[in-house]
């Protein structure tokens, strides 16, 4: 019982850490495909690995106002 923590801890910080992987990597080709520039899909895929949550949601406000 005693290994179960540790091991159940370090399976969700690898799960969170996947997730922000794929969220980052779903803004940068979702900003591309939406036909913004290279620089500001690297500036997203950027704010949303380094602020996983906040810049998740300025994405998601900006979205639909860029273009």
């Amino acid at each position: 019982m005693d290994g179960f923590f540790p091991l159940g801890f370090a399976l969700i910080v690898l799960v969170l850490f996947l997730l922000n992987i794929f969220t980052s990597i779903w803004a940068y080709r979702d900003s591309t495909r939406k036909g913004n520039s290279k620089e500001f899909s690297a500036i997203m895929l950027i704010g949303t690995l380094f602020f996983p949550i906040i810049g998740l949601i300025v994405y998601l406000v900006i979205r639909n106002d860029t273009r």
